[in-house]
């Protein structure tokens, strides 16, 4: 079976689908694995380091698709290489496919099988593949390392012959994972840090890592099945800005990474709760590549309104592209071994098993997931 790792062609993109040392354990388990040259490159592997573990590089990037049984990526394929996929095959990747109608038929009428790695269901046995935790993890770090960057202060309390210099205030938005680890990296560089987030079921998480949480009556509020938070009602979004505005005046950082899966993120912070904030304070809008949650911020840039910073750049878990790239690939590795025929030495898509009925977009020349058909 010949499994592909091609080089990342959205613009931006740092990371790399499958590293050389996972790459290695495909080999050894009987996959021909090829590699586009330079795949590796942004995050430091060179074509000399995947030539090492077994794995063919190919210059041709045509050739890499076409012959390959499956491909595996970070990002969506690029709607005009869908046709230069081997029919029959598997593509592995973030598909976004909620949003992504168009490129979903395309593939199902290339007849690929197409597994989206957002759709891996949250049950144990499929911890090992969730891609989304793994990467909203480093961008919950990367959030904090760029808000302290572009604040005009420090975080933690300092005390020195010339005075005491209190610690900052940060104020985080939403307690998934992204949110959980910003609470724990805050913590770790000394700010004083409170979070709130829909769901008050994380309160006791928050607390766990030493944040205080903030509640606001917002009536029943739940989440999915899968452990998302779920849309508020018109009624409750105001009642939620209501109570987190002075949360975000007194705070010098505010974080933001309130998400509902499928769907453009919610307006968290309006431009009026953001011109209530104090001037040289600190706003990272996480979610900005699914619309934002901050009103007036800008895909991939910085901007300054009356004094605030809002930070609103793409791709967090780009920014540290090794361990990104080192624990998407074991998300890969983890979801292809639990499928691997080793008599066969092939995938094998069990169509019957939880896991692919949650994550198989396409199959056979049909859309096959249900919610995406209808």
């Amino acid at each position: 079976m010949i499994i592909c790792i091609p080089k990342e062609k959205h613009a931006g993109e740092t990371r790399v689908a499958m590293v050389p040392e996972n790459a290695a354990k495909l080999v050894k388990m009987g996959a021909q694995v090829t590699v586009e040259s330079g795949a590796g490159a942004a995050c430091g592997y060179s074509d000399t380091d995947y030539a090492a573990c077994g794995t063919t590089v190919v210059h041709d990037r045509r050739e890499l698709l076409s012959s390959a049984d499956m491909v595996l990526r970070l990002r969506k394929p690029p709607a005009e290489e869908v046709g230069q996929l081997k029919q029959g095959s598997v593509h592995i990747s973030f598909l976004d496919p909620f949003n992504e109608l168009e490129l979903i038929q395309k593939l199902a009428a290339q007849r690929v099988s197409a597994i989206s790695m957002e759709m891996i269901p949250r049950i144990s046995r499929a911890q090992k593949m969730d891609a989304l935790t793994s990467q909203a993890n480093l961008a919950g770090y990367v959030a904090v390392i760029l808000a302290a960057d572009h604040l005009n202060r420090i975080l933690p309390m300092m005390t020195t012959a010339a005075g005491t210099i209190m610690s900052a205030k940060v104020f985080i938005i939403g307690v998934g994972v992204a949110g959980l680890q910003a609470i724990a990296t805050a913590k770790r560089l000394g700010a004083n840090v409170e979070a709130f987030d829909t769901r008050p079921v994380v309160a006791e998480q928050v607390q766990s890592l030493g944040a205080k949480f903030v509640k606001i009556d917002l009536g029943e509020i739940g989440q999915t099945k899968d452990g998302y938070a779920k849309a508020l009602t018109d009624e409750q979004t105001a009642k939620q800005r209501e109570g987190i505005k002075k949360y975000c005046a007194a705070a010098n950082v505010v974080i933001t990474t309130a998400q509902v899966f499928g769907k453009k993120a919610p307006i968290i912070l309006t431009a009026n709760m953001v011109a209530g904030m104090k001037k040289g304070s600190v706003i990272v809008d996480l979610p900005i590549e699914s619309g934002g949650n901050v009103e007036g911020s800008v895909l991939n840039q910085v901007i300054e309104k009356n004094g605030v910073k809002i930070v609103a750049l793409a791709n967090l878990p780009g920014r540290v592209p090794l361990p990104a790239s080192k624990v998407y690939s074991t998300n890969l590795l983890g979801l292809i071994e639990e499928f691997w025929n080793k008599e066969a030495k092939n995938f094998v898509l069990k169509l019957d098993d939880e896991i692919i009925k949650g994550c198989l977009m396409t199959h056979n020349g049909q859309v096959c997931y249900q919610a995406i058909k209808k």
